[in-house]
């Protein structure tokens, strides 16, 4: 739809009796152009924030993908990302390293590998989809 969400987390997906995900909250979106955008206000909630936001660099709907892995990573591991670690430890760590949370073993586990790459490798929506109704279920 040609949006950047900048605060996709689990909180933010809403979820139907017909298992049907609908996103909420759009506060902070942005509508996306042909080329990334800068916006110097800070945005998100860290945890599930990309590296990219964190460090105010320009950003792309990329930055959905990388939130996306984490509430993908959540529902593997059923846990909360950083779990018990402080804030502005969350954000030196994602913004430096990108995240470091434990990635499951499996097809989940390389996809999730996969969005929280470099921007430009993230895969796309339709990428990500295709590779989940490829896999087979699986506990991760």
């Amino acid at each position: 739809m040609k949006i950047v969400h900048r605060d996709l987390k689990s909180a933010n997906c809403l979820v139907n009796k017909q298992m049907t995900v609908k996103i909420c909250d759009f506060g902070l979106s942005r509508v996306m152009t042909d080329t990334p955008i800068r916006d110097s206000s800070s945005a998100g909630t860290p945890e599930w924030m990309a590296p990219e936001l964190i460090r105010n660099e320009p950003f792309t709907e990329k930055c959905d993908i990388f939130s996306l892995g984490v509430i993908m990573w959540e529902l593997c591991t059923l846990s909360r990302p950083w779990e018990g670690v402080p804030p502005k430890k969350v954000v030196y760590a994602v913004a430096n390293e990108g995240s470091r949370l434990e990635i499951p073993e499996g097809p989940l586990g390389r996809l999730i590998s996969d969005c929280w790459a470099e921007p430009d490798l993230r895969p796309s929506c339709g990428e990500i989809l295709a590779r989940l109704l490829d896999c087979e279920y699986t506990p991760c």
